[in-house]
């Protein structure tokens, strides 16, 4: 695996490494920008040229990374090689957001299935329940492959998300890489590090990922009263502030982010699913436990390349990470740098969700959100 990364910046243009001369051999080139910048264009015409045989797949983003950096109002890029592994490449648009498992069921019934490794994937972050997308990719992909990706990002505007393949950057927009062959590994990992507080709230009325009421209240009015002066500030404040899902009928918990509110019947719109009958509670950051799962997510997935450091590391962190830690983000990149080596190539962003399996030894993909969420790749 070969491997050039380069970062534009209004102020200095494109820089960055050249190194292993494969403009004409890259294969794929992962892109993480400011919406803004990416909806111009200019940029995406600029890395045709850069790589001019390859598939350009990239999204908005809350942030993007690019080694230990952590950038706003930047596109970062990712060229890679691959020297002994296949890929396959598919989008589709999403026109409802009750489409979201269907389009996961056609994202994979359009891989082939024969040698298929891992599936990555990257989302409209407004537009699609990320819980239904998850699902209708693993419905028709082999137990034994993984999915990992995230949702694209707008800073905490929550205005417009856009993601690529081979085109204009479009919102409404999934795309899909799959990775095929036996000679190459990909781990991955997800974790948190928040704390819960408060008492635990039943889900008594939701539909998908939109939740009515908690313990026969409003849900927005519960939450409002928690959040206190910071409810002026929603949907972004709710950031601060995830839910903790507890499933009843699965022994696991995941995290819930708020995308949007509706005033009118008191309803909130998350990421993903929030059945009924599952007990939620709020989460409030805890510094050091949010970095310690950024080094916990790299442990994950760095034993699965034998006795060489992974190649490439793609990090999706919340935004609602970048929100809390604020000038301290940096920490969470470097943490993971502690983990996987001086050698690896790192970028990734931060998003409005991220998409992972629960542990590695489980192939399910789960939508999450307030996580560190990484993937790894080497090639043996």
């Amino acid at each position: 695996m070969k491997i050039e990364q380069k970062k534009w910046t209004e102020k200095n243009g494109w820089s960055g490494s050249s190194a292993d001369g494969i403009k004409d051999s890259a294969q794929l080139v992962f892109v993480f920008g400011d919406r803004g910048i990416l909806k111009n264009g200019s940029r995406l015409n600029e890395i045709k040229n850069f790589y001019p045989k390859a598939h350009i797949l990239g999204c908005s983003t809350s942030g993007e990374i690019i080694g230990t950096e952590v950038m706003d109002g930047s596109v970062v890029i990712t060229a890679v090689f691959f020297e002994r592994t296949e890929l396959a490449f598919t989008s589709v648009a999403i026109n409802d957001m009750k489409d979201s498992f269907k389009c996961g069921e056609y994202l994979a019934g359009i891989l082939s299935k024969r040698g298929l490794k891992h599936v990555m994937v990257l989302s409209d972050g407004l537009k699609v329940n990320g819980s239904g997308l998850a699902e209708g990719l693993t419905s028709k992909l082999p137990s034994d492959v993984a999915v990992t990706g995230g949702l694209a990002g707008d800073q905490a505007l929550f205005k417009e998300t856009l993601v690529f393949l081979d085109a204009l950057p479009e919102t409404n927009t999934i795309a899909a890489v799959g990775f095929y062959g036996d000679n190459i590994s990909i781990g991955y990992g997800s974790m948190g590090g928040w704390d819960s507080f408060g008492s635990d709230r039943v889900v008594t009325k939701a539909r998908g990922n939109i939740l009515y009421e908690l313990d026969k209240k409003p849900a927005l009015e519960l939450y409002k009263k928690y959040l206190g002066d910071e409810a002026r500030g929603l949907p972004a404040t709710a950031l601060l502030f995830p839910l903790s899902l507890r499933l009843k009928e699965k022994d696991k918990s995941l995290v819930r982010t708020v995308l949007s509110i509706d005033e009118k019947d008191g309803s909130m719109i998350f990421a993903g699913d929030v059945p009924e009958g599952a007990s939620v509670r709020l989460m409030k950051a805890n510094f050091e436990r949010l970095i310690n799962g950024a080094a916990g997510a790299a442990r994950l997935c760095a034993e699965v390349c034998v006795n060489q450091p992974p190649d490439l590391a793609i990090l999706i962190s919340c935004v609602g990470r970048k929100l809390v830690l604020k000038q301290r983000i940096e920490e969470e990149v470097e943490a993971v740098r502690d983990v996987l080596g001086e050698t690896v190539y790192m970028t990734g962003f931060y998003s409005y969700g991220e998409m992972c399996p629960v542990s590695p030894d489980v192939k399910k993909c789960e939508l999450h959100n307030q996580t560190m969420t990484i993937t790894t790749f080497c090639e043996r």
